[in-house]
């Protein structure tokens, strides 16, 4: 029904679709950091399992639709040129968030998250092994690898809660000039904001439960149209979604985070990102189940380059987060910067292999 449309009608609905997601997701992530303080899950496993879901809600939409029509081109390009794109969503936070005042990593620098950049890398790794096994290794309708990547994800949150009180060098306290209130005082003061204004919990429920219906649905719109979009303008289903539909799902991030830079909550804001780039090679369990076929096989060598580049660029900002330069460079730190030119060089790299 969608393919037979004109371009122009093409580019309108996938527009608001984009605009729909960009605005839904900044009030579901605002919503479910209320929920998470008013409940208690804070930054807890469910908490951080709520919110690793909640921030990628359009891409499960997007994923979920392109393994019921069993076109995975478009939703693998769009999960892992999703993770470089939203890699780089952290230099707009650098620029746009803190200016010529310090850069992104040196106010936000925790061995937290290094940790956590390191889990993105490990979880990359993995798929990189997975996609070296035929698309038939498959039992009881999940393949081996996609349940290892879960399993990993999940032991890695649960290590990284622990790492925050149980490590040594936690007494070390607070780094020189990093982020002066705890890592999360954003989401308190966010709560505290809708208790003052007067929101009931079951009103801010309702709202969660409606942004995420209009999440999901926007982002079939947006799965539907980017496919047809790709072969109305020759391109590759690979190359439109790791570019152009990986940019209209990575709006929130970039609006959540600008308002976590905002509040002074650095830690956060590169933790949202690292976190949800952690989380969404979990995505390719739930393809398989759908398909019923392994997915990562299937993956082309763009998508495996751009698993590379993700990781590279992961790699700069822990290498950020240790050494702490406090040097800019066109109003954002060092790494920032490399990071930039590295994805900027990775992407003609991209057009030249595909």
């Amino acid at each position: 029904m969608i393919e037979p449309l004109s371009l122009p009608i093409l580019l309108v609905i996938f527009g608001v679709s984009a605009v729909a997601i960009w605005l839904a997701g900044i009030k579901l992530t605002e919503t479910a950091d209320i929920l998470s303080t008013h409940f208690g899950l804070g930054e807890a496993l469910g908490g951080l399992i709520l919110l690793a879901i909640v921030t990628n809600l359009p891409e499960i939409a997007i994923t979920i639709s392109a393994a019921i029509q069993h076109n995975m081109e478009l939703a693998i390009g769009n999960i892992l040129g999703g993770i470089a794109l939203q890699t780089v969503v952290l230099v707009v936070l650098d620029v746009f968030g803190l200016g010529k005042k310090d850069p992104l990593t040196y106010r936000a620098a925790s061995l937290i998250l290094v940790l956590e950049g390191l889990m993105v890398i490990i979880v990359l790794t993995l798929v990189v092994v997975g996609n070296q096994f035929g698309p038939s290794v498959i039992f009881l309708s999940v393949a081996p690898i996609d349940v290892l990547i879960l399993l990993v994800w999940l032991a890695g949150i649960y290590m990284i809660g622990k790492a925050r009180t149980n490590l040594p060098w936690h007494q070390l306290g607070v780094l020189p000039n990093s982020q002066k209130e705890m890592r999360g005082h954003s989401k308190k003061k966010k709560y505290d904001l809708a208790i003052k204004k007067g929101k009931s919990i079951q009103m801010v429920m309702i709202i969660f439960a409606l942004c995420s219906l209009i999440t999901l649905v926007a982002g079939v719109g947006l799965e539907v149209t980017g496919d047809a979009i790709a072969k109305q303008i020759g391109m590759t289903g690979v190359l439109f979604g790791a570019t152009i539909l990986a940019a209209a799902t990575s709006l929130p991030e970039v609006a959540t985070g600008l308002a976590s830079v905002k509040l002074k909550d650095y830690q956060m804001a590169m933790s949202d990102i690292f976190g949800g780039n952690a989380f969404l090679p979990v995505l390719f369990m739930m393809a398989t189940i759908i398909s019923g076929k392994s997915v990562l096989p299937q993956a082309h060598k763009t998508d495996i380059y751009l698993t590379g580049l993700a990781i590279l660029l992961t790699i700069i900002y822990i290498c950020g987060l240790i050494f702490r330069p406090r040097k800019q460079i066109l109003w954002m730190g060092i790494d920032s910067f490399l990071v930039m030119i590295v994805y900027l060089i990775g992407l003609v790299g991209l057009f030249a292999i595909s």
